[in-house]
């Protein structure tokens, strides 16, 4: 069936991140006395953020106190980053990308494990919504549970007037972005191995596919019958 709809991840997937995100969860742990490491921090990427700093916390064994000023801190710090930060860009083609999906007049949306309030400056900052290839995004603190649940899925879906999941794929860097695609019944679902985890790991959660580059992506999304 014909792609109606691509829901694209954000950072790993389509804007470059050189663990930024990682860096940024550990510092808020750390600067409230929580020593973690950084590979700690990998399995939380991707869900949303007040949940991964919760889970994060109990398996600590911490304060659940703790975690309001934790969540301030991790926010805090990506608005800093990706307001003022000259790291912050596109990750190769994903702009190419969509100009081609537009072209063929595919819809493309964005959805995030990140809070609106960030999600928004990274938009603002690239001006995506400004030159046109970004019809819709929604994030994580914008419907009642985040990644691998379906919720922002089926809120693109139904904005869009999208009433078959088959007419849409799912692109992402993590565990849970391949999770939230199969539990929306995706038409198809893409891992990209430009962000937080390898092929390697990726294979274990069963993509249609796993893409080095989103160069690769469109002849998947014009194959689609």
């Amino acid at each position: 069936m014909p792609i109606k709809l691509v829901v694209f991840d954000i950072a790993g997937t389509t804007v470059k991140d050189d663990d930024y995100v990682a860096h940024a969860f550990r510092n808020a742990f750390v600067k409230n006395g929580y020593d973690i490491s950084l590979e700690q921090t990998y399995p939380y990427m991707g869900i949303k953020k007040i949940v991964a700093v919760n889970a994060m916390l109990a398996k600590l064994g911490g304060q659940s106190a703790d975690a309001g000023t934790i969540y301030t801190d991790f926010t805090d710090e990506m608005m800093d980053f990706y307001t003022y930060n000259a790291s912050v860009m596109p990750l190769p083609y994903a702009e190419e990308v969509f100009q081609q999906l537009k072209e063929k007049g595919i819809r493309i949306a964005l959805n995030t494990g990140f809070p609106r309030i960030i999600a928004d400056v990274i938009i603002d900052r690239l001006q995506w919504k400004d030159k046109g290839w970004v019809d819709d995004i929604i994030a994580s603190d914008e419907v009642e549970h985040g990644r691998p649940q379906p919720l922002m899925i089926q809120e693109l879906m139904l904005r869009a007037s999208i009433t078959d999941p088959l007419e849409v794929a799912k692109v992402g860097d993590t565990e849970v972005d391949v999770n939230e695609g199969r539990n929306a019944g995706c038409g198809l679902v893409v891992a990209v191995t430009t962000g937080a985890y390898t092929e390697e790991q990726l294979a274990a959660y069963d993509p249609d596919h796993i893409i080095s580059s989103l160069s690769l992506l469109p002849n998947l999304i014009f194959n689609c019958d």
